[in-house]
């Protein structure tokens, strides 16, 4: 997976006002989540930004609050790769994926950014690119390759999910389709349905009429 740095200021001024004047300003809210559980009460240090979320059965996380600028997150949202991001705020590293960006419903520009805090021991669920490679059969046959699913939802360690899941259709015949299920992928845990279909060659108005032909023939 590619890296992406990404420079981040706390957030100490919350509320809807306060997140539309930074917006003006060119900037956008941002939370990151993740980090262990513990605990409560919380007996450690709280830093600037920071705020303690309880979870369940008396745990509780520390979440960051955060402030990126617009021109900084560009080629982070608006792109299909996805990336390891290495955070710095005021100097302290910190390494995540995002997690969830949520768009104007009109507008489209980036009103609110979630990030989710990553390490090299638990595993975390993204949803990666789908690359197809190669010539199906039922193409060969006269048939059109259509992809449904662009990504697939993995499950594993950040560092080791790959930029692209690359998927082979050599084999696919006339009519035929490739299901999540059909797929594995070596340290990868497969997410999505198994039953949802991924790729599939469906037969054109030429392959029918060639096979309608081929039959009257015989």
């Amino acid at each position: 997976m590619k890296t992406y740095n990404l420079t981040a200021e706390p957030r100490t001024d919350l509320g809807k006002k306060a997140a539309k004047t930074l917006r003006a300003e060119g900037k956008i809210p941002v939370v990151l989540n993740g980090g262990e559980p513990f605990e409560l009460p919380y007996n450690g240090t709280i830093k600037e930004g920071q705020k303690i979320v309880e979870i369940e059965n008396g745990r509780g996380i520390l979440t960051t609050d955060l402030i990126v600028s617009n021109d900084a997150v560009r080629k982070l949202i608006y792109t299909p790769d996805i990336f390891a991001i290495e955070l710095d705020i005021k100097g302290e590293k910190k390494t995540a994926v995002l997690r969830e960006v949520q768009f104007h419903p009109v507008k489209d520009n980036i009103l609110h950014i979630d990030l989710l805090e990553v390490n090299d021991k638990k595993p975390v669920v993204m949803s990666v690119p789908v690359k197809v490679e190669g010539h199906a059969e039922g193409v060969k046959a006269g048939g059109k390759l259509t992809l449904s699913m662009k990504k697939l939802k993995v499950k594993a360690i950040y560092s080791e999910i790959p930029e692209r899941l690359v998927i082979n259709v050599d084999n696919l015949g006339l009519g035929k389709t490739l299901q999540v299920g059909d797929l594995h992928f070596e340290g990868l845990e497969l997410v999505s349905p198994k039953e949802a279909v991924v790729c599939a060659v469906q037969l054109t108005r030429a392959a029918r009429g060639a096979a309608a032909a081929a039959a009257a023939a015989k």
